[in-house]
């Protein structure tokens, strides 16, 4: 596969997951194709090896394996992870608001989102719906209403004189999105729903939306930019870059062995939940990989996680906010990030090991380190390695306008660290003397 192959498959995954919930789709279209069973978490689990395996958890985290000749407990298992959220702006439950002869959405800000580049873009909405069939069942679906519906414009310069000097944006009053026009009669959004569901599927027809998870996303495609093509730009490059690199990875290791990749939702706040990195998802997945117990204990002491999220790239604008020893440059290969207080799991034998692959796959590094002065941001690294007990790397791709509605990260870059990637599933020892 070419760099140029990679990243038209980069962008293409990209404008397909407006949401976690469409990632995970995704990822299983991606998957059912290369032959992988699906499991559920509630039925009984018949693995063989050599196999190719995966499950979802809340259609929004997904865990894939292959089983090698050898057990997990005498031949460990070579894990990477990423995580399928990113910062946004979610409806709220009852989102409809009438203002001033408009209506509008009401929004929650998920994660640390940079607020103002969301003004004045073309805006849709995707996610989740649940509903209940004429027949009492209760099913749920995938939304995307694709097209630009919603835009949240911005307060003309003339009436905030001061806008470019100083402005604070109030998350309640100032980020409703604009969606229509408003008559006398009243708006019941759940209606547009599920008029977009049956459009899809008329099997729908006479079902109620009960609840739904939705969000606004920018419907700007994903497209490689630049004077000489240098540069990816898109939404969520944080983190579903990663999770794109991390799923070819998997598919294209050229040896089957004990190969894990895992998606996980909600790190943008935390990861404190079912399908999060401090839940249960991946430990139990393993547990029913290794048979648990001491099985697992000794897989566990040989195994690695590469744990890979964006890395912030020095910028050339704001040089000062880097350590001057260790600030990546995007199309220079993945960061290896470190945190002496563990907001990355980084280890120098966990570096080590991953270097090793880099050093297999041709692959250049870079290091990554906050100003001691920065505050540090943080990984599913940590958080997986507390609940495992797995030896882990923080890496990641370097990446400008991080958590931005369009952020940028370079077209080389992806395509080294899923090299680097297949290399690390296809290492025979992961000891270290």
């Amino acid at each position: 596969m070419t760099q140029n192959a990679f990243n038209a498959g980069l962008c293409a995954f990209l404008d397909r997951a407006p949401t976690p919930f469409h990632a995970v789709a995704e990822a299983a279209a991606l998957l059912d194709a290369r032959g992988y069973t699906r499991l559920a978490e509630d039925a009984p689990w018949r693995l063989a090896a050599p196999g190719r395996y995966y499950v979802t958890r809340n259609a929004s985290s997904l865990a894939a394996f292959t089983l090698g000749p050898r057990t997990p407990a005498e031949a460990g298992l070579r894990l990477v992870g990423a995580h399928t959220d990113s910062p946004c702006l979610k409806l709220k439950p009852h989102p409809v608001i009438k203002s001033q002869g408009y209506w509008q959405l009401g929004v929650e800000v998920y994660g640390g989102v940079l607020l103002n580049p969301w003004f004045d873009r073309d805006l849709s909405v995707a996610g989740r719906a649940t509903l209940r069939l004429p027949n009492g069942e209760i099913v749920s679906r995938l939304v995307d209403f694709s097209a630009p519906v919603a835009v949240i414009p911005s307060l003309a310069i003339h009436l905030d004189r001061e806008a470019n000097e100083q402005r604070a944006i109030n998350k309640q009053t100032y980020l409703p999105a604009l969606l229509a026009c408003a008559d006398d009669e009243d708006f019941a959004f759940d209606t547009e729903v599920l008029g977009v569901l049956t459009e899809e599927d008329p099997a729908l027809t006479g079902a109620e939306v009960l609840h739904s998870e939705l969000a606004l996303y920018d419907t700007q495609s994903a497209a490689q930019i630049g004077l000489r093509g240098e540069f990816i730009a898109s939404a969520r490059l944080d983190n579903l870059l990663s999770c794109y690199v991390g799923l070819n990875a998997l598919i294209n290791a050229t040896a089957l062995g004990n190969q894990v990749f895992v998606m996980n939702d909600h790190e943008e706040v935390g990861s404190g939940s079912a399908a999060g990195a401090r839940g249960t998802f991946l430990k139990s997945v393993l547990e029913r990989i290794t048979g648990g117990g001491e099985d697992f204990a000794r897989a566990m002491a040989r195994s690695l996680l590469v744990s890979t999220d964006n890395a912030h790239g020095v910028h050339p604008n704001f040089p000062e906010r880097h350590d001057g020893n260790h600030g990546p440059v995007l199309n220079r290969g993945p960061a290896l990030k470190v945190n002496a207080n563990q907001s990355y799991a980084s280890t120098s034998e966990s570096l080590a090991l991953f270097s090793a692959a880099c050093i297999a796959a041709g692959v250049t590094t870079q290091t990554f380190v906050s100003r001691g002065d920065v505050a540090c941001g943080s990984t599913i690294g940590p958080l997986t390695a507390a609940v495992l007990g797995v030896r882990t790397v923080d890496v990641g791709v370097p990446t400008f306008a991080m958590h931005s509605i369009r952020e940028l990260a370079g077209a080389a870059d992806a395509f080294m660290l899923h090299k680097a990637l297949v290399a690390f599933y296809g290492m025979d020892n992961l000891g270290v003397g």
